[in-house]
């Protein structure tokens, strides 16, 4: 017992530091669009707020991964919380929007090298044996996270104001930092060795990530599935308040509730995964998972009322975390970790451009034909993807990919 508890010390210092910067965010993403919308009074200046993410992956995603992998994914993580701590700092002091979309461009840059180094990071600290566990022990952080941290910007909100909800939220992230501070390095390697970050490395790495894929092909396909399911969850929860209350006629305060009811769903999915784990093959949590997730997502396309939304919300909340957390391990498994932010980043950028290409297609679809044909329409295309993916996972002799030992 003592051996077990000592072998999770270091992963529940980075849960305890996941966990806090996961409330973080949601404090932040409440805080910043009353920020915004307050300053601008336009629902269009908060709805640019999805795109930037997006946008800035596009632009930085095919060389963060060049300067990751020559250098401590640890250092890097540790940095980018303090950088994010700095801009949000800086945000309540910004003269007009144009600063603040500036700053916001300066925070998804630094999202967009933490979350490379975090998934290497997580893969060097945490063994093979332990990894699916741990997948769904932060999963079950994360979902926490969905709920309690809304909550919380909403209460400081309340109780003080944006300015000071944003400070106490950049502390926040200091104290992740000082979290990780404390775990163990795990890269080793010479300083003068590291290349130069030049188009030339780019282009070399790259061609490393190309052949990668070219070798494995049935990881880098199975995981690019997921991806493309990613993208038609994010076009669809896009519209997700237009649809909510135009089309079945919820007020904002339902779809409020909506919003914690999935939340719920996800803290109980995570619950069970965390507890029961181990009983749970790797292949089947991935196939139930995408299945049931897609299930909800067309209970949610053809729902008519509070309580038939509220259902499908539920079911495709619960089900996320068993596909997030085994995809998750099947990805660690199957990626060397001298070569995850390199492929990690390139595969982020395929994302992100097609995730501005769906949201803003979705957009304009929707004003030709009715929004809930549209959903319905993305909603049936996910699942025969969802069907593809299971296929796949259980084609003969493809076990090998999902040994968790």
């Amino acid at each position: 017992m003592k051996s077990k508890l000592a072998n999770w010390k270091e992963p529940i210092f980075l849960l305890t530091s996941v966990g806090i910067a996961g409330i973080g965010d949601f404090i932040y993403l409440v805080a910043i669009n009353i920020l915004v919308f307050q300053m601008t009074g336009s629902a269009a200046a908060v709805a640019g707020l999805w795109i930037i993410g997006p946008a800035v992956n596009i632009l930085t995603k095919f060389w963060t991964g060049s300067f990751i992998d020559y250098r401590s994914k640890r250092k890097i993580m540790i940095v980018t919380y303090l950088a994010r701590a700095i801009f949000i700092f800086l945000i309540p002091f910004a003269p007009n929007i144009g600063f603040v979309y500036l700053i916001l461009i300066f925070l998804s840059i630094a999202k967009a090298f933490f979350t490379p180094s975090s998934t290497t990071y997580i893969t060097q600290l945490i063994p093979r044996h332990m990894r699916k566990r741990y997948n769904s022990v932060q999963s079950f952080t994360t979902s926490g996270a969905f709920i309690i941290g809304p909550a919380i910007g909403g209460t400081l909100i309340l109780m003080s104001s944006v300015t000071t909800t944003l400070l106490i939220n950049g502390v926040s992230f200091i104290l992740a930092a000082f979290l990780l501070y404390i775990l163990p390095e795990k890269d080793t390697y010479d300083k003068n060795a590291i290349p130069k970050l030049t188009i030339s490395q780019i282009v070399t790495d790259v061609k490393v990530v190309l052949t990668f894929i070219k070798k494995h092909k049935y990881v880098a396909l199975l995981y690019v599935a997921f991806l493309a399911t990613a993208i038609f969850t994010f076009a669809m929860d896009a519209q997700e308040v237009v649809f909510a209350q135009q089309v079945v006629g919820l007020t904002e305060v339902d779809y409020s509730l909506l919003i914690s009811i999935t939340g719920i769903g996800s803290i109980a999915g995570a619950l069970l995964i965390s507890v029961f784990s181990q009983k749970f093959s790797l292949r089947y949590m991935i196939a139930i998972g995408i299945l049931m997730q897609t299930v909800g997502y067309i209970l949610y396309a053809f729902s008519w009322s509070f309580l038939s939304i509220a259902f499908g919300f539920t079911i495709l909340g619960f089900f996320n975390v068993f596909l997030n957390a085994g995809i998750m391990t099947f990805y660690q498994n199957n990626v060397p970790t001298a070569l995850m932010g390199r492929v990690t980043s390139i595969f982020q950028l395929l994302q992100s451009l097609f995730q501005i290409i769906f949201v803003l297609g979705v957009g304009v679809i929707s004003d030709i034909i009715p929004l809930r044909i549209t959903i319905i329409t993305l909603s049936f295309e996910m699942l025969m993807l969802a069907v593809v993916m299971v296929v796949f996972i259980f084609l003969p002799g493809k076990r090998v990919y999902f040994r968790e030992g």
